[in-house]
């Protein structure tokens, strides 16, 4: 990959992060190294089971137990923080974000970054000691899908792969004519994300929150893209329900009465599971002038000190991402690899991962900041209590604030948090 990550700053959405907190652990023992490996995350059952899978085979081959605890999205920070208070985290975890909680009882995973041929731009060191802590569990990103079941019944063509393209202007016309055509409900939905928001946003020119120096800037596109995003919201295009009101974006899409689903990557396995009433496709996504998505880690794999079962959590770790088992648990979750090098031959949809992989590579630089400086803010201590960028786009939405009001807090509320 060519990207290279530039000085930017990601509105972190973690939630409020706290001080550092190094929590007392007995030490490592022959029990303890026996023992189970707990391995905590969320969301392995909806991809497939693909760390409990790739933990079975583990188990087969060295008759070690790694022990999946699948944990709803909206608990795992909870969970990881509540362990490190009371001194009893897991051998390893899959998480959003370094947590300043337990950032200084990281396993360093640097020799499994370089024999595994992680992803330099996703092989992120920690700034005070250059040492990598985190891995990424896969590379994600955001796109869009239509109903083109819809689409077919209208007569309404749309372009298939990465060498085609539209405009926004030419989205919306085309969606709003299969929705009259067809009596769908709503012409798009949108997840209720900065994530998705930041690449609607570098689509239209914007760079999103830029930190120069500790002064925190948006360009005039920044602006432009957000009205888009408001009328959109007013005149019924979208539902306005789910980010002012907190609807389900994916249940709406799979409804079948939407035209289109702005979200990403992630959910093609689960499309593939559970709609079963219409035909979907995943499609290039809209630019304004700008073909750009927004690119990452899922999440990030972390071992911890304390556990007494360090040697054995890393050995798992370099284990799973070998090229055979880490193309395997791609395959089986439906991932993008955060693995350099690998031919991932996905059951179905294999064309849609194509797609995904050639925006990521005809992304611009900002597109690939989110997550990196998130991960950096982590291992600095640096947070911001909510996401500014949703948050006060929201008020937005509901007429709270104008629109410079808008990009005004937006920014102070990132200077507020991560200024120098």
């Amino acid at each position: 990959m060519k990207k290279t990550a530039r000085v930017s700053v990601a509105l972190l959405g973690a939630g409020a992060l706290i001080a550092s907190f190094t929590a007392c652990s007995g030490g490592s023992s022959d029990s303890k190294a026996s023992a189970p490996l707990q391995f905590v995350l969320s969301g392995d059952g909806t991809q497939g089971g693909g760390y409990q899978k790739m933990a079975d085979l583990y188990k087969e081959k060295t008759g070690i137990t790694v022990e999946i605890v699948d944990v709803p999205s909206n608990d795992l920070t909870t969970r990881l923080r509540n362990s490190a208070q009371a001194g009893e985290l897991p051998a390893l975890a899959a998480a959003g974000n370094v947590d300043p909680l337990w950032k200084d009882q990281l396993v360093d995973l640097s020799s499994v970054a370089k024999a595994q041929k992680i992803l330099p731009l996703l092989s992120v060191k920690d700034p005070s000691d250059d040492k990598v802590k985190a891995l990424p569990t896969s590379l994600t990103s955001v796109g869009m899908f239509i109903n083109k079941s819809l689409f077919d019944k209208a007569g309404v063509t749309y372009p298939t792969d990465a060498s085609q393209s539209w405009t926004w202007d030419e989205f919306v016309a085309k969606s709003e004519k299969v929705r009259q055509a067809t009596g769908a409900q709503y012409g798009m939905v949108m997840d209720p994300s900065a994530h998705r928001l930041r690449s609607f946003l570098y689509e239209f020119g914007s760079k999103g929150v830029e930190d120069n120096n500790g002064s925190f800037t948006a360009n005039d596109q920044t602006k432009t893209a957000l009205e888009y995003f408001k009328k959109l919201n007013d005149n019924g295009f979208m539902p306005k329900a789910v980010w002012t009101a907190g609807e389900d974006a994916s249940a709406t899409f799979k409804s079948g009465q939407v035209v289109s689903y702005y979200s990403g990557v992630w959910q093609i396995a689960d499309f593939q599971k559970n709609i079963t009433n219409f035909e979907w496709a995943s499609v290039p996504t809209p630019q304004q002038p700008v073909k750009a998505t927004n690119y990452g880690a899922a999440s990030w794999i972390v071992a911890f000190n304390g556990t007494g079962q360090e040697k054995e959590a890393q050995a798992f770790i370099d284990w799973l991402y070998q090229p055979q088992q880490y193309t395997q648990y791609c395959e089986i979750s439906g991932c993008l690899p955060a693995v350099s090098g690998l031919d991932v031959k996905y059951p179905k949809n294999q064309d849609a991962f194509a797609l995904y992989n050639a925006e990521i590579a005809a992304s611009p630089d900002v597109s690939s900041v989110q997550t990196v400086d998130q991960l950096k803010g982590g291992y600095s201590g640096k947070f911001l209590p909510s996401e500014p960028l949703k948050d006060e786009t929201i008020k937005y939405l509901n007429g709270q604030q104008n629109v410079d009001q808008t990009v005004t807090k937006i920014l102070a509320t990132t200077k507020d948090a991560l200024g120098n």
